[in-house]
C-alpha cells in the first residue's frame, strides 16, 4: 500500500481549475489502487507557522546545538512535524495555480517549512547539495491565467512551474508529472472550459501509469 499526499495550494474550492484537474487525477487512481491512502493538506486550511524571529532562532540554535527555549523547542516540532509528513508519502499530487507569475504565498510558506538541511536535502564540500527526498513522483496540475509556451518571450514571466521543479529537484525529486490549464483568462470562458476538459482527460490517462 502507498500513501500519496495531496497537497492542495488553491482556496477557489469549486471554482479552481487546478483542483478539478488535480483530483480528476485522484478519482482514476483512487480507482485503480482502492488500497492507497490519499492525505489531503489544504494549505489555505492549514495553520502553517511563520517563519518568524522565534522559528528563525529555534532553527539555528537548535540545529546548531546551542541553548534554545521551551518555546523554541515546541516551534521547531510544528516544523518537523510537517516534514515527516511530507517525506512519509510515497507519492505526491500538488494543484498550483499561478499568483503573479509565481505560486501562492501559502505554498511558498510551506516551502520553506519543508526545505530544511538534514532533513529534506544535505551539504558536504566533496558532493555539495544533495536532496533526501528520492525515487518518487510527483504529479502538479498547474493553472494560469494566461500561456507561457516555451521559446515565447512569454515564457519568461513563467514563474510558476521552473521553480517548482528547481526547489522540489533540489531535494530529490527527479519524476515529475505535469498537466497545465492555460489560459484561463486571456482567452475567455469558453476556452478556459475547453482547456479544463483537455487538461482532466490528460490527467486522467496519467494516473494509470502513477
Amino acid at each position: 500500500m502507498s500513501e500519496v499526499l495531496y497537497i492542495k495550494a488553491s482556496p477557489r474550492k469549486g471554482r479552481s481549475h487546478s483542483l478539478a484537474v488535480a483530483e480528476a487525477f485522484l478519482e482514476a487512481y483512487r480507482d485503480l489502487h482502492p488500497q492507497d491512502e490519499i492525505v489531503t493538506l489544504d494549505l489555505f486550511a492549514e495553520n502553517l507557522p511563520p517563519f518568524d524571529g522565534l522559528l528563525i532562532n529555534a532553527k539555528y540554535n537548535i540545529m546548531h546545538g546551542r541553548p534554545h527555549s521551551a518555546g523554541e523547542a515546541a516551534a521547531w516540532r510544528v516544523v518537523e512535524d510537517y516534514i515527516a509528513q511530507f517525506k512519509g508519502a510515497d507519492k505526491y499530487v500538488l494543484a498550483a495555480p499561478m499568483w503573479n507569475f509565481g505560486i501562492p504565498y501559502r505554498l511558498k510558506q510551506y516551502i520553506d517549512i519543508i526545505v530544511q538541511p538534514t532533513y529534506t536535502f544535505s551539504y558536504s564540500p566533496e558532493e555539495g547539495y544533495t536532496g533526501l527526498v528520492t525515487g518518487k513522483p510527483i504529479f502538479i496540475a498547474g493553472a494560469r491565467g494566461g500561456s507561457y509556451p516555451p521559446g515565447t518571450l512569454a515564457a519568461a514571466f513563467d514563474l510558476q512551474i521552473p521553480y517548482l521543479q528547481v526547489i522540489l529537484g533540489f531535494i530529490g525529486f527527479t519524476d515529475f508529472r505535469i498537466v497545465l490549464i492555460e489560459p484561463t483568462l486571456e482567452g475567455g470562458p469558453e476556452t478556459a472550459q475547453a482547456r479544463r476538459r483537455e487538461a482532466v482527460a490528460k490527467a486522467r490517462e496519467m494516473a494509470k501509469e502513477f
